[in-house]
């Protein structure tokens, strides 16, 4: 029996989707051609690239075609194996390390210019004085602004080897004058807990990804809310779409008693692997329940998947997305690496979280969303259709079925009932994100001063500022529409004020004050306070 402590797979899970590059291939035959070539299986292409090379009537880049051929070679397989080039694994790689090499500052591009919203704490920035809303005009003695700079070319240009040094030219506040500082390039932290507080007595957590670092934020987040008086949780996983396998199996331990089955793994050339709790967590005891919605992948499956299939909690929300392919990250001699899949996951139930695909066809596969919201799966529960040939069973004989992805016990609805055009224009406008740091800038100084943020956010509910903002938005030439606004003054006076407090208190502000009408964490809430959290397995 395999248990946690000696499965550390170290199986990479990518949470970004294939994008598939199509090419056209095409064949002339002709006598004068006819020249034979060793063409058995595994040089084929080796032998079509060669006569390119030397017979082709124009002069063509061979590591470019090989580079396209093996691209297409892998989308032929399935949405989830990829190929990842040289110069885009590095950035890839960084979301689920825990760390980088950077500066330390988030930013936006308003009106072209690079704007500092952030600086973290104890960062490189931070030690050599740059300050929240400066504004970055120069890097390296170069001008960053216009049109044309993306927020890539941005991050790949502050980000670099650490001890590196990066000279940048500030505009602070309304000076003409530019200050000049030079930044040595250091560990940036890259945290996958967005944020852990107390609601009363249970305790909420927010995990955005399962990276390196995950398992010991978590642990630690647990920690910090058992001690302020915490004796249940929330562990929400909406829109986080996977990471490492073994960080998912090593949060489920804790919460599940000794030699329960976590996940098994299997494929054609993978002999099945189990995972099973090894009775050392420290929270096997505690209520708690699972958040999840259509964007909860991979491992986010695996983990709302066990502590469904063990009955130890609900899991509240939508049906996740069904990823459920394990891949293998290959080293290829270029630097390149291939992410290939190699076997399926399943739940303790038997259970393949995977949902179905063509192979070679990743553009429908990428459309299952869309498909499901147009069948209305966000808004009824019962526009789902359930295969009765795949009904499994839980550890307690609750009946629950395969097909794709994790279904709640809990269903919640998308709630769509406060947004209106008007809320969509300036949303999708930008407008209110854009008020938000002109405001936020304007009043620094008092709105600094304040020392948490809920006395900020006592402040901000005694400020007209939905008036503001439609009137600010109106001069940005989105027509005021009294009536919508009624519809979604609250949506956008609770956004406001959340997006106000991130400029000074960052997540641990702004995810208290945004989510406090979430009907998802509402519902979670009560069957904790009810003590209705425990499956029903009469």
């Amino acid at each position: 029996m395999n248990t946690l402590r000696n499965n550390k797979l170290g199986l990479f899970i990518p949470i970004t989707l294939a994008v598939i590059i199509s090419v056209s291939c095409g064949y002339f035959a002709g006598s004068r051609l006819s020249r034979k070539h060793p063409l058995y299986f595994g040089n084929k292409i080796d032998a079509i690239l060669s006569i390119i090379d030397q017979q082709y009537v124009d002069t063509v880049n061979i590591r470019q075609l090989i580079e396209t051929a093996a691209t297409n070679l892998v989308n032929e397989l399935d949405p989830h194996s990829r190929l990842i080039s040289v110069e885009e694994l590095q950035s890839v790689t960084d979301n689920l390390e825990g760390s980088f090499s950077g500066i330390g500052v988030s930013f936006t591009t308003p009106s072209d210019t690079i704007l500092i919203t952030s600086v973290i704490s104890g960062g490189p920035a931070e030690k050599v004085g740059i300050l929240p809303f400066d504004r970055i005009i120069t890097i390296d003695d170069s001008t960053f602004a216009g049109k044309n700079i993306t927020d890539t070319q941005i991050m790949r240009t502050l980000r670099g080897a650490k001890n590196t040094r990066v000279k940048l030219g500030i505009r602070r506040g309304n000076s003409p004058e530019l200050i000049y500082f030079e930044v040595t390039r250091g560990d940036v932290p890259n945290y996958s807990i967005d944020v852990s507080y107390a609601l009363g007595e249970i305790g909420y957590i927010r995990v955005n990804s399962f990276a390196r670092t995950t398992y010991n934020e978590f642990i630690t987040a647990l920690a910090k809310l058992r001690n302020e008086g915490c004796n249940s949780y929330i562990v929400d996983l909406r829109g986080n779409r996977g990471g490492y396998l073994d960080v998912a199996i090593r949060m489920a331990n804790e919460f599940l008693p000794s030699s329960r089955l976590i996940v098994y793994m299997e494929g054609n050339a993978y002999k099945r692997q189990n995972f099973y709790a090894d009775g050392n967590g420290s929270f096997q005891q505690a209520p708690f329940v699972v958040l999840v919605d259509e964007l909860s992948g991979s491992a986010s499956e695996v983990f709302a998947g066990t502590i469904q299939d063990n009955d130890r909690g609900l899991i509240i929300g939508r049906r996740t997305y069904g990823k459920g392919l394990v891949q293998n990250s290959i080293q290829l001699d270029d630097g390149s690496e291939l992410r290939l899949t190699v076997a399926r996951y399943y739940t303790p139930s038997g259970r393949c979280i995977q949902k179905l695909y063509e192979m070679g066809k990743s553009e429908e596969y990428d459309q299952d969303l869309n498909i499901r919201y147009r069948h209305g799966e966000f808004y009824i529960a019962d526009s789902i259709k359930m295969d009765e040939s795949l009904k499994f069973t839980t550890l307690n004989g609750r009946m629950v079925y395969g097909g794709g992805g994790i279904m709640p016990d809990l269903f919640i609805p998308l709630d769509t009932s406060n947004i209106t055009s008007y809320y969509d224009a300036v949303i999708n406008s930008g407008a209110l994100y854009q008020f938000v740091l002109e405001y936020s800038e304007r009043n620094h100084p008092k709105l600094s001063a304040y020392k948490s943020y809920e006395d900020l956010y006592a402040y901000l509910k005694q400020q007209p500022l939905v008036e503001e903002f439609t009137d600010y938005a109106e001069a940005k030439g989105i027509r005021k529409r009294p009536t919508l606004i009624r519809i979604s003054w609250d949506m956008m006076e609770t956004a406001i004020h959340a997006y106000i407090v991130r400029n000074f208190f960052d997540s641990a502000g702004f995810y208290p004050i945004f989510q406090k009408d979430d009907t998802t964490i509402l519902q979670a809430l009560r069957v904790l306070r009810d003590g209705t959290w425990k499956p029903d397995v009469s």
